[in-house]
């Protein structure tokens, strides 16, 4: 019989998200930064935003692999976010996208035949 603690559950299952502003200025910062995507890119980690990356991982224990990956990673300059939440947590999100709001067509000319 399988134990409670080891089920996949919405309480036991975490979210790893990972905020960044890196500097991109010069040649060696980019380089930086685009390593820094790389690595969490390789390990698993998607784009949530545009600086914002997030991996769902099935325990604690393997959020605490993940997020030990990630700091070995870090650039030198810039700050970075390591937040852990529970999968519940996570489902509890409101996401809005919203649409760039359309130009009006001006209205045509009618053309009067009579």
């Amino acid at each position: 019989m399988e134990s409670y603690l080891t089920r996949l559950n919405q309480y036991r299952c975490m979210w790893v998200l990972v905020f960044f502003d890196l500097p991109t200025e010069t040649l060696t910062e980019r380089k930086a930064a685009t390593r820094f995507r790389k690595n969490l890119l390789d390990d698993g980690f998607g784009m949530f935003q545009f600086s914002i990356y997030s991996r769902f991982c099935p325990s604690r224990e393997n959020a605490t692999v993940h997020i030990k990956r990630t700091k070995r990673a870090l650039p030198k300059k810039g700050k970075v976010c390591i937040m852990q939440i529970t999968d519940k947590q996570f489902g509890m999100m409101e996401l809005f996208h919203g649409q760039k709001e359309a130009n009006l067509e001006a209205p045509s000319q009618q053309l009067e035949l009579f």
